[in-house]
């Protein structure tokens, strides 16, 4: 059992950007219906925030049809940060250099469960240094560039971001939904799920 939610992260939106931006895409789930501006932290568990966002009269818009179900409310995430789509984890299980696509394994799945400290410790300061001041980069162990961390890419389940959104117990969010998502926030989005 547990409570799952579905995530839209704005991968492009710098911090300085984002609050004005948020504000912009709150504004416009509410005239559309999908949100009110009712606050609730009911089956909510973002852990950047404590309430979010309860849907509005026109919530079943954005999702697939799943009866009387009635979702909890969407998180808003302001401000720099790494969104995992994992229950309690906290790490990648690999990165893309995108200088050369080297692939560095953090985690060897199936055998291992673990990331390998030593080879995800670079892209921990990496992006340590990007929360807390907007820059930092790690060295390919391949091409030996040294890339900006938000430059990597690390594959379904871990984004770097300044603005996301968590769509608590949602049914699952349509196509036509999720693109329109993008087209209004006017960047590249990356998507996922989770489970708290």
């Amino acid at each position: 059992m547990g409570d799952f939610y579905e995530r839209i992260v704005d991968v492009e939106v710098s911090q300085e950007d984002a609050p004005a931006l948020a504000e912009r895409m709150i504004d416009w789930m509410v005239a559309e219906g999908l949100l009110t501006r009712e606050m609730s932290s009911d089956a909510m568990y973002s852990l950047q925030v404590d309430e979010g966002y309860v849907p509005g009269p026109d919530w079943a818009r954005a999702a697939e049809d799943w009866g009387d179900h009635i979702p909890a409310p969407v998180a808003v995430i302001v401000g720099r940060n790494y969104h995992v789509g994992g229950q309690g984890e906290d790490t990648a299980d690999a990165a893309i250099c995108p200088r050369c696509d080297t692939r560095t394994v953090v985690i060897d799945h199936p055998e291992e469960f673990e990331p390998k400290e030593e080879v995800w410790q670079p892209f921990r300061e990496g992006i340590a240094a990007w929360m807390e001041t907007g820059r930092g980069s790690v060295d390919c162990p391949a091409c030996r560039s040294s890339v900006p961390v938000t430059e990597w890419h690390f594959g379904w389940g871990f984004e770097l971001g300044a603005l996301a959104f968590d769509f608590w117990g949602w049914p699952p969010l349509t196509d036509e939904f999720v693109a329109e998502f993008g087209r209004q926030l006017g960047h590249r989005t990356e998507q996922h799920g989770g489970k708290f």
